[in-house]
């Protein structure tokens, strides 16, 4: 049983949540995004907030239960408060800055790392060494923010590199003589 899944999504104030053919879509003041359910689960409306539940007691349905539950949620709380990863850069010479809508990076390359920001994203460099991501799809926000970090990952050994803000780096010894 899904300790999740039982859990229903409580209506949030100035979110307006429809469930028609399969799809759940979510409308607020910060957009609007909608999700086709698969078939093996259920959503409808009670006084509650939505509820999900499996079709049947099949693995797969039971599996499916708390993951749609969640992708609801994460509609409801992005059309309503967005989400937001921070990136923090660090390194001598390593710096972010936007230019236009793209974001240029210098990461110790012997060129600038040009990122293009994609719909429905938007990027700030509030100083040269911080990237604060922001949108309204969990997922676009998570999926740009490690794109970002993956043009340079932290190194383990000095520490140099893109890494989230709070992630902790495990430090390994330099070589001894």
């Amino acid at each position: 049983m899904s300790r999740t899944g039982k859990k229903p999504i409580a209506p949030v104030s100035g979110v307006t949540v429809t469930i028609a053919d399969r799809t759940v879509t979510a409308k607020g003041p910060k957009g609007e995004q909608s999700l086709t359910l698969m078939d093996i689960v259920n959503a409808k409306q009670t006084d509650d907030g939505i509820v999900i539940e499996p079709i049947d007691d099949s693995k797969e349905a039971r599996a499916a239960w708390g993951t749609t539950r969640a992708l609801i949620n994460n509609l409801v709380v992005g059309v309503k408060d967005g989400f937001e990863r921070k990136l923090a850069i660090q390194g001598v010479g390593y710096r972010a800055a936007m230019q236009g809508k793209d974001l240029k990076l210098s990461l110790g390359f012997s060129h600038d790392v040009v990122f293009e920001t994609p719909a429905g994203i938007t990027i700030a460099t509030p100083t040269q060494t911080e990237v604060v991501v922001t949108g309204i799809d969990k997922q676009q926000v998570g999926q740009v923010a490690a794109d970002i970090r993956g043009w340079r990952p932290p190194e383990p050994y000095k520490g140099k590199g893109v890494r989230y803000v709070g992630e902790f780096i495990a430090r390994k010894e330099g070589k001894k003589k």
